[in-house]
């Protein structure tokens, strides 16, 4: 799924080149061309005498004057509302979508500064067309997504000497100084508002979750959460600093250290939590009647030894690390994820800061256990892609499918498969134009019939027990244009250089994500998304901090990550082909010690009438055949069992060799004989 290109406001690197600008600013002008083109029903003309709204938007005229009343108690001339929640995720809970409700706005990424007589909504350009969509004209739309160009405005708008207020539980230390700073320098303050005046204000606003937390089946455990804890306290004894405690804020690092999972957060298993460990105590900041009987035995939580977890309210741990930290005590945190509302409680002289705290870092390698079952996930989900991708060959020609049918029948054959929890993320199933927004999804309103006619792309995933997909696939089911094949080829060609990387320990992503690029920067094309993003254990669908952009750690063995270049024509069509790849040892032909290469763990084909060979090198398709040939021995044993023929019968239609008779193809076959003769002996008894 490309995200991550945008997130946490990381500039992809390719943005500072020349090409990255130009492509930029070509792309700003079409979105403002495209916008005018809507400009007449489906977004709002705020211009107009009377105002023109669609149905779309949300009348937020009320909502703001209660929010202005309470700004004069706190002495504040404005507050920002950013579009987190307390732990700083990507997805959040309903009840935390604050700047969702007052502004209207349904997308992921975006702040709002509301002043006595101004409301400001900035979002980047992923969003214009929906925050135009969405948002009513009591809000000034500002197409840009950079904290400067927040503080630029408030510089101008705010006089000297007048305060700014936020909650500090939604501003990372990073974002809090970025804004602080600059403010400070222009005599504007930023101040911490101790309660959220959105909360205050949102009367209907949903209640917290009360699911009982779950924890996860011994066989996909490797390591229990005891032998978790003393991993990290090693870590803490041994590094030079002497920290007494670890303080974990992000709700994955929680969820792992325990092998626990909840339901709170849409697409991502976590439960609202936080933990303190020390060297000999752990605390647990959960809601106590949420933890069952059973959760408690399993954690110890009767008992007050270095191995037993101590349950303490969520709501208490600001006021509990200020009271821990009056002692002779240093605190670890990871700054990328613990908030300036439990930062600004710990002096300074008692803090120990890295970007990752150790658990997040640790957590980001595999281990054996963790990498056989992720493995296995990805094939039974390799199973519903196909069993979509057949479906749609074989109904789109009949003019019955649209982008919404799609999405939903994907959904359907993954919750057939074993382990299946629900998808990872919304599903991005996009045809024709709608696939030129990189981050689009469907609805009602936007829902497009599919057509042997146009480029169609479905970006989707699943969550099970044992493991996090994440796939796309872009096909074509009548004749594609010399220009969509060579778009294609050439992204493909970017997937395969980057997937066939041999490079040295301690190398990062960023350093090499350009491979991804080259075939496109070749003929002048680009992408304006992330490279890839680390994926997870029935966690998040975006791991961090495993990826390929410049504040993600060096690439290890044993770490997950999407591999997922992509080209967008605007309003005409999009090609994205997203693969999960593990680092693995690398063979070298003099052995060099520890180097390290991609597997690639998504297992469906790639549309083999948008791939032009011609383009390609000899490296490139061989490493295409002997993918198709992975396909074949771990998938088609998967379809045999499954009784699926139809399905048999594609993969195997759509994994013939491209190098036809050649000696990796004659290998290819007899490596594949003995699958293929015990798959013919099940068949027939299936079949």
């Amino acid at each position: 799924m490309g995200e991550s290109g945008w997130c946490r406001g990381v500039v992809p690197l390719w943005m500072f080149t020349l090409a990255g600008f130009l492509q930029l600013t070509a792309s700003y002008s079409v979105k403002h061309s495209a916008l005018s083109d809507f400009r007449d029903s489906s977004v709002r003309n705020c211009t107009g005498v009377p105002p023109y709204l669609p149905p779309t938007t949300v009348n937020t005229t009320k909502r703001l004057a209660d929010l202005r009343l309470l700004m004069p108690a706190h002495n504040i001339s404005a507050y920002i509302i950013p579009a987190t929640d307390a732990h700083l995720s990507e997805y959040i809970a309903v009840r935390d979508k604050r700047l969702t409700w007052i502004t209207g706005f349904t997308g992921t990424a975006g702040t709002a500064v509301v002043t006595n007589t101004k409301a400001v909504f900035w979002t980047d350009s992923r969003y214009w067309i929906q925050a135009e969509r969405q948002v009513d004209c009591n809000w000034d739309l500002i197409r840009d997504s950079y904290v400067s160009s927040i503080v630029d405005w408030l510089i101008r708008e705010i006089p000297e000497g007048q305060q700014i207020g936020v909650d500090p539980f939604l501003f990372s230390i990073d974002t809090w100084n970025s804004y602080y700073h600059p403010l400070e320098q222009a005599k504007r303050t930023l101040i911490s508002v101790p309660k959220n005046l959105v909360d205050e204000v949102w009367t209907e606003r949903p209640p917290p979750p009360s699911e009982a937390i779950e924890r996860l089946p011994d066989y996909v455990i490797e390591r229990s959460w005891q032998d978790k804890v003393e991993e990290i306290r090693k870590q803490m004894m041994e590094d030079a600093y002497k920290p007494t405690a670890v303080l974990l804020s992000a709700l994955d690092e929680t969820a792992w250290l325990f092998n626990l999972r909840g339901n709170d957060i849409p697409y991502n298993p976590f439960f609202f939590s936080y933990t303190l460990l020390t060297l000999d105590v752990i605390w647990l900041f959960v809601e106590p009647s949420r933890v069952t009987a059973e959760i408690k035995e399993y954690l110890n939580a009767s008992c007050f030894q270095s191995h037993c977890v101590q349950i303490l309210e969520y709501s208490t741990v600001k006021s509990y690390i200020g009271r821990y930290v009056t002692g002779n005590v240093k605190v670890w945190i990871g700054t990328e994820y613990t908030t300036y509302g439990l930062y600004e409680v710990i002096p300074k002289e008692k803090l120990l800061t890295s970007a990752y705290s150790p658990v997040l870092i640790t957590k980001s390698v595999k281990d054996q256990t963790e990498q056989k079952v992720l493995k296995e996930a990805h094939v039974r989900d390799a199973v519903a892609v196909i069993q979509l991708l057949v479906w749609l060959e074989k109904n789109v020609p009949k003019g019955t499918e649209d982008e919404l049918s799609a999405a939903h029948f994907v959904d359907q054959k993954r919750s057939a498969q074993k382990h299946f929890r629900g998808p990872s993320f919304e599903s991005i199933s996009a045809s024709g134009p709608n696939a030129a927004l990189a981050h689009y999804s469907p609805n009602n309103e936007t829902n497009r019939k599919l057509s042997v006619d146009e480029m169609y792309m479905i970006d989707s995933g699943g969550q099970y027990l044992d493991g996090t997909t994440d796939i796309t696939r872009t096909v074509h089911w009548g004749v594609p244009s010399d220009f969509q094949r060579e778009a294609f080829t050439r992204v493909l060609m970017g997937n395969i250089d980057l997937s066939r990387l041999i490079f040295p320990p301690g190398t990062s992503g960023r350093n090499v994500e350009v491979l991804a690029r080259r075939a496109l920067w070749e003929v002048g094309l680009n992408y304006g998304h992330g490279t890839g993003h680390g994926i997870g254990n029935y966690f998040s669908v975006h791991e961090w901090p495993v990826g390929f952009q410049s504040n993600n750690i060096a690439l290890q063995a044993g770490m997950f990550t999407s591999i997922e270049p992509g080209y967008y024509q605007e309003n005409d069509f999009g090609i994205r082909i997203e693969d999960v790849a593990v680092v693995v040892k690398a063979d070298t032909k003099f052995g060099g010690k520890h180097y390290l290469t991609f597997e690639t763990v998504s297992l469906v084909p790639y549309d083999r009438k948008l791939i032009n060979t011609a383009l390609m090198s000899r490296e490139q398709i061989e490493w295409l055949d002997a993918y198709s040939q992975k396909i074949r021995s771990e998938v088609v044993p998967e379809l045999v069992r499954q009784g699926l023929k139809e399905e048999h019968d594609w993969v195997m239609k759509h994994t013939e060799p491209f190098v036809s008779g050649s000696i990796l193809a004659t290998a290819s076959s007899l490596t594949l004989t003995a699958v293929l003769l015990s798959s013919t002996l099940l068949q027939r008894l299936l079949f």
